[in-house]
């Protein structure tokens, strides 16, 4: 707290002066210390001008600290009521021979009680973060289960005692009534701050608590004509208060540390207390009404409290449940669910009704977060999660996998993957000065590519890294482009069937249902299947013979860039002699188009033929030379592209 070194001094010298004075009364109606002229010094005096003492000390603190201000100048403002009380007591109550019951020290006395409890409720709402809601619960029980014991020990003498007018009989129950109140507030406060031993409520509910205690123990006393004056019981009441003004001036701590175990003890308990109660009044019916109700009550509340107790961790339960498949950022679904609906979707995936993973990595994340900061790259990543979701739609369901990171799962309709692969990847795609955001991706088809969630993941983690690659411009695509450019300078006639070649293969791929990946690389190597010929001379190019051992040799490097375009069916190809399903799908793509492509165009060394027949002699060399299902597939592609034809071309 931050206070002037004028009002630190002060309040030292108070404090120490409220010290000494204290120690000194004690001393006086503990031991008899003093002459017994002293007597009334102190019972009047020293014992009044302690709790102004603790008045004028929270009082201070609600002034000259504006954190809490209103709970302490009240609670100042019922200790300076309780203050005036005892001085009104001692003006023109103490020495008169028929004193007026009630007076107004008696007003003045129980005003303190709505300023402490309103003191008590400010504080527990400005020194508590938070709390469970079982807790009001648990501090009820207390409460009820403390009030039904003074009921029964204290309250029924006070009761029997009691006589006189109505306003005298008002008076005299409500000191009691109010120090059961505050009791059971006090209990409810600690309840409320999770039963924690911390030095502020045990100052302030301790000296409220002292207060109560007193107030019953004197009334008893009266009630019984064993009361005292000046005796040990009046130093519970200076003490009290002062234990509520040093509580004034401890520091707020207002994380609350719940025990568990406490928690647990403290309802149980005091429901075991209550029984007993009621146990006891069904065989001595000796408990007051008050009593048996207050522990009929507690016992209630113990019941609604286990049944909230089942409520919350049945709701703690869920919330762990969905945080544990929650990405906490961007509030999609994490690996950990990723995992468990990639288990789900190959249980009830086929190859009629398959299911698709799609990968994405963001490209330029990283020197967006390096030039604007971790804050605005979560901002960023909030947003496109955000926009990924609405891509998805209802076609299946966005995950975020960690760092820059996303994945789709769905299963594909009549379109196919293709349109929400676009929807997506334009969703991962931000654009603003000086940066630009776009994602790379992978993409495996389930159970025909993979049949696990590990293999799914991993297949779709290389194709994903490999497309990354690719938008890198890795030396491999460059070298791809030089050499396909320095293919069309040099042979543009070359360049052009290639090209041919590559958008045949893809729509043969698609006829397969090869996925993304397989028909860019597909396309790729139907490209580059022939790009060896660069290096191949016209002379050689252009023979119409066949080629001698040394010209071959300057095929070698072809067989290199596309080793399995070459290979045949039936084993007796090269450079592997792969046979049937060994050879790689794309290159059986390839190897057919290429066939068709080199009977149906014009060669030195021999004459065209006709698309017809070209058809014809795939489906004669289906099953020795080609894969026979890719052929029949090109055939269907060759029909749609060339319907006059259509009725040679089965």
């Amino acid at each position: 707290m931050d206070l002037s070194p004028r009002l630190r001094r002060g309040l030292f010298a108070l404090g120490a002066l409220t010290c000494v004075a204290l120690l000194a009364y004690a001393a006086n109606v503990a031991l008899g210390l003093g002459s017994p002229g002293l007597d009334g010094f102190f019972d009047d005096y020293v014992y009044t001008g302690l709790i102004v003492a603790a008045g004028v000390i929270c009082v201070t603190r609600g002034v000259a600290v504006r954190e809490e201000r209103a709970a302490w100048l009240v609670m100042g403002a019922g200790l300076m009521a309780w203050a005036a009380g005892e001085i009104s007591w001692t003006l023109l109550v103490a020495d008169d021979p028929n004193p007026p019951y009630p007076s107004v020290a008696d007003v003045l006395y129980l005003a303190f009680y709505p300023a402490s409890y309103t003191s008590l409720l400010l504080l527990a709402r400005s020194r508590t973060d938070s709390f469970r809601s079982s807790l009001w619960l648990d501090g009820a029980i207390a409460a009820l289960t403390i009030a039904a014991l003074i009921a029964t020990l204290a309250f029924q003498p006070i009761v029997d005692a009691t006589s006189g007018g109505t306003a005298e009989i008002a008076v005299n129950l409500s000191y009691p009534v109010g120090d059961l109140l505050l009791l059971g507030l006090v209990v409810t406060v600690f309840g409320l701050n999770g039963w924690r031993p911390d030095p502020v409520w045990l100052l302030i509910g301790g000296g409220l608590a002292l207060t109560a205690v007193a107030d019953g123990l004197y009334l008893v006393q009266s009630a019984t004509d064993q009361y005292v004056p000046g005796g040990l019981l009046d130093l519970a009441w200076p003490t009290s208060a002062l234990l509520v003004a040093v509580a004034a001036w401890q520091p707020a701590r207002k994380k609350i540390t719940i025990h568990d175990w406490l928690i647990i003890a403290v309802p149980a308990g005091c429901g075991l207390v209550a029984v007993q109660l009621l146990v006891y009044d069904h065989f001595e019916r000796s408990v007051n009404v008050a009593g048996v109700s207050f522990a009929a009550w507690a016992l209630l509340l113990a019941l609604a409290r286990m049944a909230l107790a089942f409520l919350e961790n049945q709701r703690a339960l869920s919330q762990t449940h969905a945080e544990a498949r929650t990405d906490s950022l961007t509030g999609l679904r994490n690996r950990r669910s990723l995992l468990a609906a990639l288990e789900q979707g190959l249980a009830h995936a086929s190859l009629a009704s398959p299911c698709a993973l799609l990968l994405f990595d963001l490209d330029g994340f990283k020197e967006y977060n390096d030039a604007f900061g971790h804050p605005a790259g979560d901002g960023l990543l909030v947003r496109l999660a955000a926009r990924l979701a609405d891509a998805v739609g209802a076609d299946g369901e966005a995950y975020r996998l960690g760092g820059d990171e996303f994945c789709v799962l769905l299963s594909p309709g009549g379109d196919g993957i293709d349109p929400v692969l676009a929807r997506c990847s334009a969703a991962l795609h931000e654009r603003g000065e000086g940066f630009e955001v776009t994602s790379s991706f992978g993409v495996v088809v389930m159970p025909e590519e993979a049949n696990t969630p590990t293999l799914a993941l991993q297949l779709a983690d290389r194709r994903m890294y490999a497309r990354k690659g690719e938008r890198r411009v890795s030396a491999g695509r460059q070298s791809r482009d030089v050499l396909l450019r320095t293919l069309s300078e040099r042979r543009p006639d070359l360049h052009l069937r290639l090209r041919d070649i590559g958008e045949l293969a893809l729509e043969v791929g698609r006829e397969l249902h090869m996925g993304p990946e397989g028909l860019d690389e597909v396309a790729r190597a139907a490209e580059l299947h022939d790009v060896g010929k660069i290096a191949v001379p016209d002379a050689i190019l252009d023979k119409p013979g066949a080629l001698d051992p040394v010209e071959l040799s300057f095929l070698r490097p072809v067989a290199r860039l596309v080793r399995s375009s070459h290979e045949r069916w039936d084993g007796g190809g090269y450079p592997d002699g792969l046979r049937g399903d060994e050879i790689p799908l794309g290159a059986r793509v390839v190897a057919v188009c290429d066939a068709f492509d080199a009977m149906t165009s014009h060669r030195p060394y021999r004459e065209s033929v006709s698309e017809a027949d070209a058809i014809e002699e795939l489906h004669r060399c289906a099953g020795t030379q080609f894969d026979p299902l890719v052929v029949k597939a090109f055939a269907r592609v060759i029909t749609r592209e060339r319907p006059a034809h259509g009725e040679v071309f089965r």
